[in-house]
């Protein structure tokens, strides 16, 4: 499986998403994008908004969370196949 985590410096949700696959001890590879040219507008591209923590699986995105409600915890665990 192939997780791309799309994230920015100082985003409590960023932190928690990132937070839930390392302990789920899940690879991924971050994109900061405030700091990687086109990086945001690909985000906007592929979702229709600037939103991040975005989650690209085996290239599918997912928005792991929902404002106002935070981490997806139980959808996220079962789609990436974890407890």
């Amino acid at each position: 499986m192939e997780i791309t985590v799309y994230s920015i410096p100082g985003c409590p949700d960023c932190r928690e998403a990132k937070r839930f696959l390392d302990q789920h001890k899940l690879p991924y590879t971050d994109i900061n994008i405030a700091a990687t040219p086109g990086a945001a507008d690909e985000v906007v591209k592929h979702t229709g908004k600037r939103a991040v923590p975005q989650f690209v699986i085996d290239g599918e995105w997912i928005q792991p969370y929902r404002p106002g409600e935070g981490f997806l915890y139980e959808e996220m665990a079962k789609r990436l196949g974890v407890e």
